[in-house]
């Protein structure tokens, strides 16, 4: 089923886990176990990144992923898809793939620039924006469309104003539902949305929530993606720097709290980057359920 389809028609706001393609054999069973422990929590949907470097056979185990994932866990799952190392003709062999796979639903991204380098450049014959992605897949395919969007601003955007701008494109094109960087500060995801309402934008707009487990981690991901950590909870983790375990529950604890309040002003759900990991996940969305701070929520 289409996932702008299941968010419209969800009861509860939407939830969905967000997993990648395993490189180790250890790194296989951690999957494994994530999916048999997550899939009984009933999420709207789930994403598998695309393969790091763009290597085909990443790609291909993305595609595989997704297959799996409808055909053994009955979990409608969307294939991250972006114009990394491949022509336009390559796109649409790839795009064909995951038609005949059964796959109905596509995150169409940029893509970051291969390990090693900092610059975005274009493959020869290929695409430079995701908004070309987006008008790609809209003209020939009948995949729904989902899209990123950064509350903090792309890290290589010019400025707030032309990211806005880019994201408003990226629904013009045909994106049907926005999911959100991740970022730890509720307020800016408030005066985000509030500006793209402003401009027209008028797709859900899915907050992601990375869930701290690991401080050194996450200092490293907020640095390379331009995220910010609070102070006051950059803090806290700083106290606990040598204990791991006292920063998991931590973190749990900060993620339970911002996903309450963001579902208790009106955030259509909440996207979980999970890590292929299912406790901390696990322990936020089963308090959520019981605590339901949605309820008379005004839709934002």
């Amino acid at each position: 089923m289409r996932i702008d389809e299941r968010i419209a028609s969800s009861p509860e706001p939407s939830f969905s886990f967000e997993f990648f393609p395993p490189r180790t054999d250890e790194g296989e069973r951690n999957l494994g176990r994530a999916l048999a422990e997550l899939s009984r929590l009933g999420p709207t949907f789930v994403s598998v990144t695309y393969g790091a470097g763009g290597s085909t056979t990443q790609k291909r185990k993305t595609i595989d992923i997704v297959r799996h994932l409808k055909r053994d866990y009955g979990m409608e799952a969307m294939a991250h898809f972006t114009c990394v190392g491949a022509t336009t003709g390559e796109l649409r062999e790839m795009l064909d793939t995951m038609r005949n796979a059964g796959i109905e639903n596509v995150l169409a991204l940029r893509g970051d620039p291969p390990q090693g380098e900092t610059e975005w450049t274009a493959t020869d014959g290929g695409l430079s924006y995701s908004r070309e992605l987006i008008e790609l897949i809209r003209d020939e395919y009948d995949f729904s469309i989902g899209a990123a969007c950064f509350p903090e601003v792309h890290i290589h955007a010019t400025d707030a104003e032309s990211d806005l701008r880019y994201m408003k494109d990226k629904v013009d094109a045909g994106a049907r539902f926005l999911i959100t960087q991740l970022f730890f500060d509720n307020q800016a995801y408030y005066d985000f949305v509030t500006r793209a309402r402003e401009i027209g934008v008028d797709v859900p707009i899915i907050p992601g929530i990375w869930p701290i487990t690991n401080s050194s981690q996450i200092k490293k991901v907020t640095g390379m993606c331009g995220a910010r950590i609070p102070d006051p909870l950059l803090h806290e983790l700083e106290l606990r720097a040598d204990q791991p375990g006292a920063v998991a529950d931590l973190g749990v604890a900060y993620a339970t709290l911002q996903c309450a309040d963001l579902l208790a002003n009106g955030a259509p759900g909440i996207h979980f980057y999970t890590l292929n990991r299912s406790p901390a996940t696990r322990a936020i969305l089963s308090a959520l359920r019981l605590m339901a701070p949605w309820r008379g929520a005004v839709p934002v």
